[in-house]
């Protein structure tokens, strides 16, 4: 089998789907790698780091499309370079199926059979495919230093011959896997850090990261998807949750935002009157911007300025350390193809939780689960 991958296109991609590590791996199972030349270059992998790991460096991409029987990538590739890849052949990468019902439609009509890295469920046997998790926890320690970066002020308390200077005030709205090394890495740069999520059960994950968790007293209702994920709250507890929000975000100096619901936009939580109610010079930072963001006054892919406050809402923020992520991108892309390939060739066990609901379309059918239920 002839596994491909390319040059990432997308605008400030600079990640790689497989590094020069996971090529040696991968040729241990039996498969052949083809890399288009230069497509490491922008995470730091040289093309003769990949040659002697026993990779093949190609000049033209259609070539490796052509040929290749499954195309390893990051994002989903474009319409056309779905065209050109040979029918039954495979495609692994984040597909964000529930966002992108045409892009499915096309794979189906195509007869490519793909595998979401976003779709992969949430067990503790998938732990290692999870690539939403490491570039999760990317976007959070990567947040907490924009915001430490744009703030004009100190994070930790300064003794200093001039005077004492108070800890910077950090406020972490969601806390899954990107809002808690959010705040691990607010509390080592010497912030006072609270944070906030739907889900009760994380308050323990929060106060053993240093944290104080600030709870909402709603009515009962489900919090957590199946998956693990936060799930939107009905009007009255979003309304409740919005008063507390309030309070404690006008006496921070930095928020973090990070609350993301699978194929939903993202929620609001900062309105225009909580950011209104900060101090000039305070810090919005919104990580959930690529799903329209957390908060009101959000431009996604920018620093914008409202009432003196910094909301800086950046895109793709784990292509920033693209290095790292395409490292752990690579080991999650590895994990799963050690489970799908046997003697050299997928094998598309359908029994298999994990295959199920990786697989999106084969055979020019819908095939997982998950995207079917959240389809309806």
């Amino acid at each position: 089998m002839i596994a491909g991958v390319c040059k990432e296109t997308e605008k400030n991609e600079k990640r790689v789907a497989i590094t020069p590590e996971g090529v040696k791996a991968l040729t241990g199972l039996g498969v052949d790698i083809q890399i288009e030349k230069g497509a490491g270059v922008d995470s730091s992998y040289t093309d003769a780091s990949y040659t002697e790991a026993g990779a093949k460096i190609i000049e033209n991409r259609d070539d490796i499309l052509k040929s290749c029987d499954m195309l390893i990538a990051v994002q989903a590739p474009g319409d056309e370079t779905i065209k050109k890849m040979k029918s039954g052949s495979v495609l692994v990468c984040f597909i964000w199926p529930l966002q992108n019902k045409e892009y499915v439609d096309l794979l189906k009509k195509q007869n490519i059979t793909s595998m979401a890295m976003d779709t992969i469920p949430r067990i503790s046997r998938a732990q290692s495919m999870d690539a939403l998790s490491s570039m999760s926890n990317i976007a959070g320690y990567k947040a907490a230093l924009m915001g430490a970066n744009q703030l004009d002020r100190y994070l930790p308390m300064m003794m200093t011959a001039a005077g004492t200077i108070p800890p910077a005030k950090v406020l972490v709205l969601g806390a899954g896997v990107a809002g808690l090394q959010a705040i691990a890495t607010a509390k080592r740069l010497g912030a006072v850090v609270e944070a906030f999520d739907v889900r009760p059960v994380v308050k323990e994950q929060v106060e053993s990261l240093g944290a104080k968790f600030v709870e909402v007293p709603i009515e009962e209702e489900e919090t957590e998807s199946k998956g693990g994920y936060a799930k939107e709250l009905s009007d009255k507890n979003k309304e409740k949750q919005r008063e507390v929000i309030h309070e404690h975000v006008k006496k921070s100096d930095i928020v973090i935002t990070t609350a993301l619901i699978p194929g939903r936009p993202a929620p609001l939580l900062v309105t225009k009157a909580m950011v209104e109610d900060m101090s000039p010079g305070s810090v919005v930072v919104d990580i959930a911007a690529e799903q329209g963001g957390n908060c009101e006054v959000t431009k996604p892919g920018e620093t914008s300025f409202h009432s003196g406050v910094a909301i800086v809402a950046p895109l793709n923020i784990p292509s920033t350390l693209a290095f790292h992520a395409s490292k752990l991108y690579s080991k999650n892309i590895l994990s799963l193809l050690t489970l799908l390939i046997d003697v050299g060739k997928p094998n598309f066990n359908f029994e298999d939780e994990i295959i199920a609901n990786a697989t999106v379309t084969h055979n020019g059918e819908l095939i997982s689960p998950f995207v079917k239920e959240n389809m309806k």
